[in-house]
């Protein structure tokens, strides 16, 4: 091949685009990073955020926890089929939990499917696209157990200034009303030193920000029987220079162990945040959930937080309707939730999910008395929410800039960040230049019941690494030529606690 053939076959795949959509937990978001930064090494560039589908490769990467997700996937391959056949060389990839859960079923009912791969195999998708189109037909290949850790895959990170960072993957717990386990193994962890160097390797291109993450991510060190290697595991979070925020999602209660949070009190940059899943207030219920914990054991863990942690926010998932449910277990969930008043609760309907223990137990709930139950929680809810954050209104926080949070940003001439507790601020704009990933003091000055403003001058700004991370990021953007442009990326700090669904599959 000549080398103006070359450079002509090099062009052809530069100007290859793909898509890639993201259904679920925090976990497919990261799995969604890895997707992308596989496929940009194999040659493809990101398509503009406007693409919808007008894209060479669009990899949809699935969730299997809600009842709806296998409708909400079929009617998108659906839109996507007069599109492929209008645009030749076009390839659809699905992959993710129902991937894993539905294998064959996909391309039967959407055989111009191209590719479909599982939750422990997505390394392979850039070698199954391109066997899908010498081969002209479906590739179906789902591994049955972990190939490679996957943080040693490429990684496209969404943010230049906060990032996700995985300590384990799988569960070993066998809640009756979650599919996951069974969809992405037992726990495997990290090696420590692996976190810790893939996080100084972060902090060196500027993050400042990390979220550890795990299906369970406190029950860290379950392979070697250490129990105290999450704590440890923060401490040494606090250790590394130029690290300012550590959060981490989705501790298991049965895990939450007093080391824990002496480590959370005693290391600065560990953040003043709690996400932990409650799931029901009623004994009776979690039971029946086969959690491992009881009201009162739950409430005590709160209890122990708030006393080392006067200022952390709290939040949490509630399943609502779960099998056998009387008014009675439902008081108690609203019992649970006055006590612990938390910042935020992310509640959910009972879904019925083929596979699981629950679905085929007795005392389904009908759906009108579910829903019933799940206005009384939210009602509950927000009043708590709105009266939390009320307490906010005359502190002074340090804020980290974000992108993209605030809606209306541009209309109010204000700018959005995340308090050290994780929560929402809207700030008035300073005068001088502010970028995502900069730190901005500020006083609050009202409350909603999900986010706060200051509206004042910004009392202090602060230039950091991290903001020049993300101004040299898109500064490169911008740069690149026509034929490869990626379109703006969307930058921001990872979205902690997505509304439509929990930060651990709702099954932690």
């Amino acid at each position: 091949m000549s080398s103006s053939d070359r450079s002509q076959a090099v062009d052809v795949q530069e100007s290859k685009t793909y898509e890639v959509r993201t259904y679920g937990c925090q976990m497919n978001v990261h799995d969604s990073e890895r997707l992308s930064g596989l496929l940009e090494d194999a040659g493809y560039v990101r398509a503009p955020k406007d693409a919808d589908g007008d894209a060479d490769v669009v990899v949809f990467n699935t969730c299997a926890v809600r009842e709806n997700a296998d409708n909400r996937l079929y009617g998108n391959l659906g839109r996507l089929a007069p599109m492929k056949t209008k645009r030749p060389g076009m390839q659809i990839a699905v992959g993710g939990c129902l991937a894993q859960k539905d294998r064959d079923t996909i391309v039967k009912r959407a055989p111009w499917v191209d590719v479909v791969f599982g939750t422990h195999n997505i390394g392979k998708l850039p070698v199954l696209l391109e066997r899908a189109r010498v081969q002209e037909e479906a590739q179906v290949e789902i591994a049955e157990s972990l190939e490679a850790f996957p943080s040693t895959l490429p990684t496209r990170r969404e943010s230049a200034y906060a990032a996700w960072v995985s300590i384990s993957v799988g569960c070993n717990n066998t809640c009756t009303f979650c599919i996951v386990p069974a969809l992405r193994g037992k726990e495997k962890d990290r090696r420590t030193g692996d976190i810790l160097a893939e996080i100084e390797a972060l902090v060196g291109e500027g993050v400042s920000e990390i979220t550890l993450l795990g299906q369970n991510v406190n029950a860290y060190g379950s392979d070697i029987g250490d129990r105290e290697a999450f704590s440890k595991l923060l401490r040494a979070c606090g250790k590394i220079d130029g690290l300012e925020r550590v959060r981490f999602t989705s501790p298991h209660p049965r895990d939450f162990t007093d080391d824990v949070i002496a480590a959370m009190a005693e290391t600065p940059n560990v953040m003043p945040q709690l996400h932990m899943p409650m799931q029901s207030g009623s004994d009776t219920v979690l039971k029946a959930m086969r959690r491992s914990y009881r009201q009162e054991r739950y409430l005590g863990i709160i209890e122990k937080v708030r006393a080392g942690i006067p200022h952390a926010a709290i939040t949490t998932d509630i399943i609502v309707g779960f099998p056998g449910e009387t008014e009675e277990d439902f008081e108690q969930t609203l019992h649970a939730v006055r006590e612990a008043r938390f910042a935020q609760a992310f509640t959910f309907q009972y879904s019925k999910r083929p596979g699981t223990p629950a679905a085929t137990m007795e005392g389904q709930i009908p759906k009108k008395v579910v829903q019933e139950r799940y206005e009384r929680l939210v009602a509950l809810q927000e009043e708590i929410s709105w009266d939390e954050n009320k307490k906010q209104v005359g502190r002074t926080l340090e804020l980290m800039v974000a992108e993209g949070e605030g809606r209306k940003d541009g209309a109010t001439h204000r700018l959005s960040g995340r308090a050290p507790d994780n929560r929402l601020v809207h700030f008035t704009k300073p005068d001088e230049d502010v970028r995502p990933g900069d730190v901005v003091t500020v006083e609050i000055t009202y409350a909603a019941p999900h986010h706060l403003l200051a509206e004042g001058a910004a009392l202090n700004v602060r230039r950091t690494r991290a903001g020049d991370a993300w101004e040299k990021r898109n500064a490169a953007a911008v740069a690149k030529p026509a034929g490869v442009m990626l379109g703006l990326p969307k930058i921001g700090a990872p979205e902690p606690l997505p509304v439509a669904a929990s930060s651990g599959c709702g099954c932690d």
